[in-house]
């Protein structure tokens, strides 16, 4: 801004830091800023580029400069106007060390950074407490919103379907037809050995198999006759019956 600014503002009862509104009457379009030095020529302020554009004013156009007030910022939304901004590999830190060129935002305004020699756009989605608020020394709360054009990568899924080996068809040997098993035949429960399940339980039902007493040993009569049975009241000769000494 001209040095004549600088004058008249050391005269009115003002707030630091200055901060102006400047206003398109043409467009009806308005942002807001601050000053970096007092040295243009008289009659004419020097805006950037991307401001320019904000306001549709064209260069030697009339812009109206008006001393304001704003309050302090504490959040701030912002759109990236294409998707290379998702390079860099941490954009917060980047937009908050080039918000330290700027003085003010304007919710609407499209502001430009530069990093690593190229000049990322975003616009400006949303601001608190206000649509134009001072963000020098502040503590603000910076979010991002998805990039202008920015689609979402699809989701492959992680699950490969191996390759099937042997798909093809078979024949048996005795000249079934391949998949058809024969029908059990039914098993009688008195066929049922211990150690074996009964594929006929019914539910609600407790059935007790139990192997047959064992038969008695058959003996010869002459072994039953010289058999010893103790506390039979009956003694037995060790001689066997029918051999003399």
């Amino acid at each position: 801004m001209p040095p004549s600014a600088l004058d008249q503002l050391s005269r009115l009862n003002i707030t630091y830091p200055m901060l102006f509104k400047l206003t398109n009457k043409n467009s009806d379009r308005m942002t807001h800023c601050g000053v970096l030095e007092f040295v243009a020529d008289e009659g004419i302020c020097y805006l950037p580029h991307w401001m320019m554009q904000n306001l549709l004013l064209e260069e030697g156009g009339l812009v109206q400069v008006e001393s304001v007030n704003l309050m302090v910022a504490t959040y701030s939304k912002f759109q990236p106007q294409s998707p290379d901004f998702l390079d860099i590999t941490n954009p917060k830190a980047v937009l908050e060390n080039a918000l330290r060129n700027f003085a003010c935002l304007t919710t609407g305004d499209v502001i430009a950074i530069n990093y690593n020699e190229k000049i990322y756009e975003l616009r400006v989605m949303e601001t608190k407490p206000d649509k134009a608020v001072s963000i020098i020394e502040c503590d603000m709360n910076v979010d991002f919103d998805a990039p202008l054009g920015y689609k979402e990568p699809e989701r492959r899924s992680h699950y490969h379907e191996e390759p099937a080996a042997f798909t093809g068809s078979g024949n048996r040997l005795d000249g079934k037809k391949k998949g058809i098993e024969p029908s059990p035949a039914p098993i009688d429960p008195s066929d049922i050995k211990r150690g074996i399940p009964n594929y006929d339980y019914k539910v609600g039902k407790i059935t007790f198999i139990r192997n047959s007493r064992p038969q008695p040993k058959k003996v010869d009569d002459e072994d039953a006759m010289n058999r010893f049975i103790a506390f039979s009241g009956e003694g037995q000769s060790l001689r066997k019956k029918g051999r003399k000494p």
